[in-house]
């Protein structure tokens, strides 16, 4: 873009780079940038919670240093980026919103940060998260409520709620977070930015555990994965790029590759889809968004199948998802109680690896499957407990707060990629995104098809109260 044309707090993270290569600003005017709209913005929001100014000056000394003699770090060089609060960074607290770790730094980074910066990210922050991870809202006893920039009154989402309340008020050019049950899917669906939640064991989860991190291994992920949210699709796979990779010894005896798109056109795409199930009715307001988006695609000859493919409804997936969240969050109870016993582990993940196959032999004769992010669109703040007592109000009545993650569930358990996208406001002005799901391993094809889409219908949007 010309030089006249670039604006840091609304450019993509690949404009961001292309300007900083291109010397049209330099890293260490971009990050005090950055850090002037954090001190003017963050306090209305409450999305990072952690900043280490020095270092983040620091390394955009070093990346300005490296410029000068034609040394370039990576496709991110000199890049402000926000990371969840979740995942250890040398020297600070992952506290997973907990008071007793709210002080204990962590002594290594977590390996998806390092690749990161590896790719010359520069970390200006951590964002907020609910207590445990455990919501789809964002607060704690340790760093408060995070505040969603298109309504404050209202949540921005969770778990990786800090990250998009940050990306879309133009704090940091992207974050990564994290998704078990729609961590990333639903932040971004709420605060109207894209989101993805890559294959599954595609981004090393290692150093993302509560408390310090001493490069011991975690539980081993058959749900949950780490990945990034931007204000856009492209900026997606440019992370993923960074971000995905063998870890360890796994690193001495293979390489990653990312396939590609399976096309680049729409009118190439053959596109399933569904937007309702009785068991997590759609808004009206966001139904109405998805039949734009048909309209769109029949618009540009994309071929178009209703219907979810045979035995692959939400009821086939969510006993599973719903025993493996189980069986993850309750691992360091004591003792071996049956709905988390290793017989029945085994078990649920035979049907887990059995849906994912029956996808896979679905994606033979589609693309990609477009369903709901979630029934709703950002709701007010609501800390109330137990968490099983909620409701969330829609236009067609009130809905259980326990079937926000009901649409996530399915690629979720399928471990597939899947991309939430933004589509538009609804008529009260809040935005909505759509799933886009691709095969296993081709990631690519989800993020190509959501940019697309985007060209087509128009994509982020920055929240009114924060363009400037």
């Amino acid at each position: 873009m010309p030089a006249s044309a670039f604006e840091p707090a609304f450019a993509t993270a690949e404009e961001t780079a292309a300007a900083v290569r291109a010397k049209t600003i330099s890293a260490r005017e971009l990050v005090r940038l950055t850090f002037d709209r954090i001190d003017r913005r963050n306090p209305q929001l409450n999305a990072i919670v952690w900043q280490d100014r020095d270092r983040a000056m620091a390394h955009a000394l070093e990346a300005d240093d490296a410029l000068a003699t034609n040394r370039i770090h990576g496709a991110l060089h000199g890049v402000p980026v926000t990371i969840k609060e979740a995942f250890a960074y040398r020297g600070s607290p992952s506290s997973w919103g907990q008071p007793a770790l709210a002080d204990v730094k962590s002594p290594r980074t977590a390996v998806a940060v390092e690749r990161l910066e590896s790719a010359g990210a520069i970390v200006v922050g951590k964002t907020n998260v609910p207590v445990m991870l455990g919501d789809w809202q964002t607060f704690n006893p340790v760093h408060g409520t995070t505040n969603n920039p298109w309504d404050l009154t209202r949540t921005p989402g969770g778990s990786t709620g800090g990250g998009s309340a940050a990306v879309a008020a133009g704090l940091g050019s992207l974050t990564i977070g994290s998704d078990l049950a729609g961590s990333i899917r639903i932040p971004a669906h709420f605060c109207g930015v894209f989101g993805h939640k890559p294959s599954l064991e595609l981004v090393s989860m290692a150093g993302f555990q509560p408390g310090p991190w001493d490069g011991s291994p975690g539980y081993p992920m058959d749900v949950a994965v780490a990945g990034p949210l931007a204000r856009s699709a492209r900026d997606l796979e440019l992370a993923l790029r960074a971000l995905a990779a063998p870890d360890r010894d796994a690193a001495k005896a293979w390489t990653w590759r990312m396939p590609a798109p399976r096309h680049t056109r729409l009118e190439d795409f053959r596109v399933g889809y569904v937007f309702d199930d009785r068991i997590a009715p759609l808004s009206s307001e966001i139904g109405a968004l998805y039949e734009e988006v048909l309209a769109a695609l029949s618009r540009r000859g994309a071929k178009l199948t209703r219907g979810w493919p045979s035995g692959l409804d939400l009821q086939a997936h969510l006993p599973t998802f719903q025993f493996l969240v189980l069986a993850l969050v309750t691992a360091d109870a004591e003792g071996e109680r049956e709905p988390t016993s290793h017989a029945r582990w085994l078990h649920e993940s035979r049907t887990r690896l059995a849906l994912r196959a029956r996808w896979q032999t679905y994606f033979d004769d589609h693309d990609v499957f477009l369903l709901p992010t979630t029934f709703t669109t950002a709701f007010p703040h609501d800390s109330s407990r137990p968490m099983e007592n909620r409701v969330v109000d829609t236009p067609e009545g009130k809905r259980p707060y326990l079937s926000i993650a009901s649409w996530t569930s399915v690629a979720s358990v399928a471990g597939l990629p899947a991309t939430s996208a933004p589509v538009g406001l609804t008529r009260a002005g809040l935005p909505a995104g759509i799933q886009v799901m691709a095969p296993m391993w081709e990631d690519a094809t989800a993020i190509e098809f959501a940019a697309l889409l985007s060209d087509a219908i128009g994509g982020f949007i920055p929240p009114p109260a924060f363009k400037d």
